[in-house]
């Protein structure tokens, strides 16, 4: 009887270690089945990819702040997960829908925006927690990089040509803004 409430308590300490972990690598794995979406010209599933990866960044931190989970491994895991699900993946889906036909200039726009969310992400690791973000954090500027994909036709395809460098500066620029 001992052996089985150690191994079952054993088992929980592991799974409750594990679980703001699983969900930071379920948004990383969204954003992945993204970019593989766009890649394969399925651009719904995409943006429904991105927005399912941002639902789930939004608790992996409430879960292991609520779990007594923090860690530094669970931090970077999250940055590395926000660079693909809110960095490649929404820059690599509107830069086929909107930006594919401005050749070079439309790819170093997507490569910009990319870059300036690893900027971002990295200062934002290197910082201390205030209870303030510096600069636009990179979830909220794919996500809506990300919606503008259901206005895209309403657009001219040169407005991209503005917002992915309007995004990028927004997001290594040093304004503050509240944590909600």
């Amino acid at each position: 009887m001992f052996f089985y409430h150690k191994l079952v308590d054993t088992t929980v300490k592991k799974m409750k270690s594990h679980a703001a972990n699983f969900i930071t690598i379920s948004n990383m794995s969204f954003g992945g089945a993204a970019i593989m979406a766009t890649l394969h010209e399925y651009y719904s599933y995409s943006v429904l990819f991105i927005f399912i990866a941002a639902l789930l960044d939004r608790y992996d931190g409430k879960v292991a702040r609520a779990l007594g989970q923090v860690s530094e491994l669970g931090k970077q895991l999250d940055s590395m997960s926000d660079i693909i699900s809110f960095g490649v993946a929404p820059a690599l889906l509107m830069y086929e829908v909107v930006l594919v036909d401005f050749g070079f200039v439309g790819m170093m726009m997507a490569v910009l925006f990319i870059v300036c969310g690893a900027m971002r992400l990295a200062r934002f690791n290197i910082s201390e927690a205030n209870g303030y973000f510096t600069g636009l954090p990179i979830t909220a500027a794919g996500t809506f990089l990300t919606l503008t994909y259901f206005v895209a036709t309403t657009f001219h395809p040169a407005f991209y040509l503005f917002l992915f460098p309007i995004l990028a500066f927004l997001m290594i620029s040093t304004f503050t803004l509240k944590k909600v």
